[in-house]
């Protein structure tokens, strides 16, 4: 065989070993993403969203929790106060679009569940969800603004949310048995029943919330009301009065875990 042949065998194996690779990352792309986005005309699942550094509060000290892809305060978003900027220069989400987009994510679940709040940030809309039947906080979403797909929201939802989050192997939101690599992240508590007491109060988490930011952010303060969901609460940050964050609080580890996705509350509907 002649050196040229050789040559040219050798680039037609590089080229076809090139398309192998781009056609497999093709395919499970779109496995990952008809498992793990809600958009229009696709299946219900898990999203992926902006994860910077994510400080936490808890067990009577303070502490900085690493994030998914940043490194405490001065990770992705916090140098710029509560809220990371999204990249896309996007229209806000409408509270009438938001409320459609959710209504028919809704659709998808076998228990009944209705909208409680809907908030619009600059990055995206979030809306808690209810059962009608207990009044309990099922589920917190995001409705991202160009294409109305809606997804779980990441960080406590996902991870502290003993009946709808990532811990729970058997529901809607089930993703990999038993959670994420195992034992969970974020102390994820999945051994725990859904309908375990809660050992911190809303009141008590309120208290919590407020510690937290007299020494991490002076100056804000907590919302005096405490949204209950199965694990944890949820409570929107104030500064004069106004909403400028969220951040939510461990129904049993006392943590403290600040939202810092959202960008900049435009305004907001409550039903």
């Amino acid at each position: 065989m002649n050196q040229n042949l050789k040559i040219i065998l050798l680039v037609l194996a590089i080229a076809i070993f090139a398309l192998l690779l781009v056609g497999a990352g093709i395919v499970l792309g779109r496995n990952f993403l008809a498992r793990n986005y809600y958009g229009p005309g696709m299946m219900s699942g898990y999203g992926d969203g902006p994860a910077g550094g994510m400080p936490m509060y808890g067990q009577g000290q303070y502490g900085y929790g690493s994030g998914m892809m940043g490194g405490g305060i001065m990770g992705s978003g916090m140098m710029n106060g509560f809220n990371s900027q999204g990249v896309l220069n996007a229209d806000p989400v409408s509270l009438d679009d938001a409320e459609f987009a959710v209504e028919e994510y809704l659709s998808l679940f076998d228990e009944d569940l209705e909208i409680s709040e809907i908030m619009i940030f600059s990055n995206h809309a979030y809306v808690q969800v209810l059962e009608s039947g207990t009044g309990i906080g099922a589920m917190e979403l995001l409705v991202e603004p160009v294409t109305l797909g809606v997804y779980p929201e990441h960080g406590p939802n996902m991870m502290w949310n003993l009946k709808y989050g990532m811990m729970v192997g058997d529901n809607n939101f089930g993703m990999m048995g038993g959670g994420m690599m195992g034992g969970g992240m974020m102390g994820g508590l999945s051994n725990l029943d859904t309908d375990a007491e809660m050992l911190v109060t809303a009141g008590e988490a309120v208290d919590l919330a407020q510690v937290y930011l007299d020494q991490v952010y002076p100056g804000f303060e907590a919302d005096e009301h405490a949204d209950r969901f199965y694990g944890y609460y949820t409570l929107h940050i104030e500064s004069d009065g106004e909403i400028v964050g969220m951040l939510s609080v461990n129904g049993f580890t006392r943590q403290v875990f600040v939202h810092t996705w959202h960008g900049e509350f435009i305004e907001m509907s409550e039903h």
